[in-house]
This record gives structure tokens, C-alpha cells and sequence, in this order.
């Protein structure tokens, strides 16, 4: 199939009943909180973190990831996940185990025990952040974690594949690049993701039918790139904002220094943190 010729989105249903979004109250969950309800009846959103009273066509169920129970009672009666859940900055392990790793694995041992067949899991450019900055990377390119959150969104990933080989559920791992209002600085510029292509991927990532297991890179359509997406082709994602209009503000500051590693590598300042603990 052409995606010139036909998006695999073309006369596919796209809203269901019940999504689940967890990490509700972090940052990109609280931009997806209200979008999500363009694609299903009601919008399940949970977080550790106190959400609030329900909104309209929302549920609200606070649920720490790291109680397989409390994940059980979660997942039931879903459709789709939306995981985005676990800590999203670079912390020691012991912080990073809870959530990350063993949150993952229950909630994906939930979605085997109710039947859920579809999972968007939110992971992270900091999965192949020791790379080089220029150097191009498709779904092939090994992981090469910058730090101990890159390393369990390696995990996350790993555990994906595994539980769609064993037991047949689909999943899209996003490697979200940097989604924020706007690009910061000049890593930024390259793996900016506008709100709006990141809602398109979520989108995709639910609906699109036979993904398997696939690995889709989150970036804008910026003038500069890293991540080539072709093995993700399936998913029929183009994107339609750019960094471009940040431009100018970034490149009136100084660049970083020849010798700081944020810039050398595709993590950034994720490369610099910690040790933690000595």
C-alpha cells in the first residue's frame, strides 16, 4: 500500500468505547486529557498524582503502577491503553524500578488478563540517546540507553514485543522526541514534537489495524532529522508542524560548548546525570 495513494486510517473506525491514559497528570497527559475524547466514549485517566474531579466523559481512577492489583481493577472493561505512566526524567534506579519496570510489566499482565489488544507505550528518544547527534536511526538501530529511564524504556519496549509474540497483543512504541510548546534549544530544533503530530501518532498508534509490534519515532516534520520512520511506514503518520518558526530565538544564544557531551549526543543532558548516590 501506497501511502501516497491511501492512508490505512481510510474507512477505519476511529473511536472506541473506553481508553485507558495513564501518567494522566504529567505533561503530555494533561495535553492529551481533553484530546483523547475525540476517540472514545469515555476517556479513563489515572495517575499517582491527584487528577481532580472527572470531567465530562471521563473516569478518574488514581492507581500507583507498582501495585499489580491496583493495575488489575485499572485495566478492566478497556479498549486501548494509553501508557504514559512512570517517572519521565533521569533519577536513580530504585526510583526509576517502581514505575517504570514493574509498572510496565503490570500493566501489561492486566491487559493479557482482560483481553485488551491494543497499547500505545510512550517511550523515549533517551532509548538510543548515546548515539551521536547527525548520525540517521530507524526501528533497527539498537538501543543505546543514556541513562537509567532510557534503560527502562528499553525494558518497556523488550517486554512489548515479547507480549505481542507470546500473546498476540498489538502495541506502538512512540520514541517521543522532545514535546513541548515550543523548541528550546538546538537538540530541540531536531527532535521537537508539536502537540498536534503528537495527538496524530496517538491516534494512529490506537487505530491503524496489524501493527504488530512497531517502533515509531516522534518528531515533527523538522528541517533537520535524526529518526528515519520508514519501518513504521504502516502507521501512515505525516507530520504536519515544524520547528522552524523557533528558529531564530534558538540560534540567537550561544551554542554549547565544544566539550560539554549535551551536545555530542542524541540524549542530550540526559547524558550528564548522576551518578547518583556517590
Amino acid at each position: 500500500m501506497s501511502l501516497a495513494s491511501q492512508d490505512p486510517l481510510d474507512g477505519v473506525t476511529t473511536r472506541c468505547h473506553r481508553i485507558l491514559m495513564t501518567g494522566a497528570a504529567g505533561n503530555l497527559g494533561k495535553v492529551l486529557r481533553d484530546r483523547l475524547k475525540r476517540y472514545a466514549d469515555v476517556v479513563r485517566v489515572s495517575d499517582i498524582a491527584d487528577l481532580g474531579t472527572a470531567r465530562e466523559q471521563e473516569e478518574v481512577a488514581a492507581c500507583d503502577l507498582s501495585d499489580p492489583r491496583a493495575v488489575h481493577e485499572l485495566v478492566a472493561g478497556v479498549d486501548a491503553i494509553v501508557h504514559l505512566g512512570g517517572v519521565s526524567v533521569e533519577r536513580p534506579f530504585e526510583e526509576i524500578l517502581p514505575a517504570n519496570i514493574q509498572g510496565t510489566y503490570n500493566l501489561y499482565e492486566a491487559a493479557r488478563r482482560h483481553g485488551v489488544r491494543r497499547i500505545v507505550f510512550a517511550s523515549s528518544n533517551h532509548v538510543i540517546g548515546y548515539y551521536k547527534q547527525g548520525e540517521m536511526l530507524d526501528a533497527d538501530t539498537p538501543p543505546r540507553p543514556d541513562g537509567y529511564y532510557g534503560v527502562s524504556k528499553a525494558f518497556g519496549e523488550q517486554l512489548a514485543s515479547f507480549y505481542f509474540d507470546r500473546h498476540g497483543i498489538e502495541t506502538v512504541a512512540l520514541r517521543i522526541g522532545s514535546s513541548f510548546p515550543e523548541a528550546k534549544d538546538r537538540r530541540m530544533m531536531v527532535t521537537w514534537l508539536g502537540y498536534d503530530d503528537l495527538e496524530q501518532l496517538i491516534k494512529r498508534s490506537i487505530f491503524v489495524p496489524d501493527v504488530g509490534f512497531t517502533i515509531a519515532y516522534g518528531a515533527s516534520a523538522n528541517r533537520d532529522r535524526w529518526w528515519d520512520n520508514s519501518k513504521a511506514a504502516r502507521l501512515g503518520f505525516r507530520p504536519v508542524e515544524s520547528s522552524e518558526q523557533f528558529r531564530a530565538r534558538v540560534e540567537s544564544v550561544p551554542p554549547l560548548p565544544a566539550d560539554d557531551p549535551a551536545g555530542w549526543y542524541q540524549g542530550g543532558a540526559f547524558v550528564k546525570a548522576g551518578p547518583f548516590g556517590d
